[in-house]
């Protein structure tokens, strides 16, 4: 089982990222709140949660083990896959989503695409002895141009399975109010706001 992984990042997208090590490349999924942590060509430390399927060996990296405990805990829900618990990282913050878990706050965790009603109560039910030790975790960003930045974050979310129409509108929306947002935080408030 792969615990962690150090290397340099050689390529890198809002969902995930591929990790140098030593001359071999490793596909690893990660969230915005990874991802912001991360500059292409610098060396990285990344825990690593491996998941092995009848089709696929995956790689999921976090920056922090806070991160990666988190999304353990939400994978351990019934119902949450790790593709949803990336959507939920990347849309909350940890201390966002412990708190959501732990005042019972199923509208916010709603909003986080690809979980329903039933599956926010699940979470809220299963997590809420569990969550209590997640504090803030700071979020760097970085701003490039709009528009690299728009079609960063569109097809990000197209790999999460999100319409480029849909995002499009959200994304035109966000950028009038704030120009310099970066690819994360467009990423971040068009999740929001689906």
């Amino acid at each position: 089982m792969i615990y962690s992984l150090k290397g340099i990042v050689q390529e890198l997208t809002p969902t995930f990222a591929v990790i140098d090590v030593s001359g071999i490349g490793y596909y690893v999924g990660i969230s915005l709140q990874t991802s912001q942590n991360l500059m292409q060509g610098s060396e990285v430390l990344l825990y690593i949660q491996q998941i092995i399927r009848e089709d696929a060996h995956l790689l999921f990296g976090f920056f922090t083990k806070q991160e990666k405990e988190m999304f353990n805990l939400l994978i351990s829900v019934n119902g949450v896959g790790p593709v949803s618990a990336l959507i939920l990282l990347s849309s909350l913050s940890l201390s966002e989503a412990a708190n959501a878990i732990l005042s019972g706050n199923s509208g916010l965790i709603q909003k986080v695409k690809g979980i329903g009603a039933k599956t926010a109560e699940r979470i809220i039910i299963d997590l809420r002895d569990k969550v209590g030790g997640f504090g803030n975790s700071e979020e760097k960003l970085s701003n490039f141009a709009d528009n690299k930045n728009k079609n960063e974050a569109l097809s990000a979310l197209e790999v999460l399975g999100i319409s480029r129409k849909v995002s499009e509108k959200i994304a035109d929306r966000i950028l009038k109010q704030n120009p310099e947002v970066s690819v994360e935080e467009l990423v971040k408030e068009i999740l929001k706001n689906i």
